[in-house]
């Protein structure tokens, strides 16, 4: 009895000194499941699976491809798809019966095959449902084999009632065309769509995220390629210093998605935003199927002690 009460309380001193979420002692719902085979549009809609490499909380069905949320809170999904040769690619992220979250998307039917991603953070509710909806023409497929061009990964990210929390994903519904020629003011991207605002951290209207918490944050943003225009988006932090990009200089009449990842160490005050080139040449495509997010989230508060020093006696 004793040994059992020395080793509980061992956990929570632990648990304390790391400060481990409650998410990751009591809450947990995590999936990630690939398909090995290629699947053409048709009257099957949802994508489903033939592995399953982690199903944490079993909450994911790979045989009908939904996952069902058993546990309230903010998740954070993520997809990537393989492109059909000669073949069109629209994968929608789907909430419930047909709720549109995101989109992946390309109108370029050449014979060459390639990937694309998209990924989002939204708000669940128990018993709420989320799968990928592959377009029904016969003119639609995705491409897979045994390398596994496709997968689809979700997880839990801050149960509902965690503290201390932070985090947002938005979309755009409409596209932003570059019209300058010369030097331009560095405008941040903003958006019109709000999934999650966790903390209040996110302005939609500026797009800037402002940190509170100093920690480790994961950023995620999937961008939509206008036609006849060239591409270029950066992650900004500050006044205006490049963290990463998403960059294409096709100038093609074809739409598609291009994504690009990162985690930042931050301080409080610190901003984040994306900056999309504004000459005239370039542009940034979206619509009410959301080619275009941005999302974000705290992974690792740090310890209230960081910034102090420490005094040896």
């Amino acid at each position: 009895m004793l040994r059992s009460l020395l080793g509980v309380l061992a956990q929570l001193s632990v648990a304390s000194v790391l400060r481990v979420s409650p998410g990751m002692v009591g809450f947990r719902s995590a999936f990630s499941a690939v398909r090995t085979s290629s699947l053409v549009g048709g009257s099957q809609m949802a994508v489903t699976f033939d592995r399953l490499l982690v199903n944490v909380g079993n909450d994911f069905n790979p045989d009908t491809g939904h996952f069902r949320c058993h546990i309230p809170g903010s998740y954070y999904f993520a997809y990537t798809v393989g492109k059909f040769p000669k073949k069109m690619l629209s994968v929608m992220l789907v909430k419930n019966r047909n709720e549109v979250q995101a989109l992946v998307y390309n109108d370029h039917r050449n014979k060459g095959r390639k990937v694309q991603s998209q990924s989002v953070m939204i708000n669940l509710k128990a018993m709420d449902t989320v799968w990928l909806l592959l377009h029904g023409s016969p003119k639609y497929a995705l491409y897979s084999n045994p390398g596994v061009y496709v997968t689809f990964s979700g997880y839990l990210v801050y149960p509902r009632g965690e503290e201390p929390v932070s985090a947002f994903s938005a979309a755009r519904t409409s596209s932003v065309l570059g019209e300058k020629k010369g030097l331009e003011k560095k405008d941040a991207l903003t958006f019109d769509v709000e999934y999650v605002n966790v903390g209040g951290h996110f302005n939609k209207s500026s797009g800037r995220f402002t940190c509170h918490f100093p920690g480790v944050y994961y950023f995620a943003f999937t961008m939509g390629k206008h036609p006849n225009r060239a591409l270029s988006v950066k992650l900004m932090m500050g006044a205006g210093e490049v963290q990463t990009m998403i960059y294409d200089e096709d100038h093609s009449r074809w739409r598609e998605t291009q994504s690009q990842s990162l985690l930042l160490s931050l301080e409080k005050g610190d901003t984040v935003w994306l900056y999309s080139q504004q000459h005239e040449r370039f542009a940034v495509y979206s619509n009410q199927g959301r080619y275009t997010t941005f999302t974000g989230f705290l992974v690792y508060p740090y310890p209230a002690q960081k910034n102090l020093v420490t005094t040896r006696f």
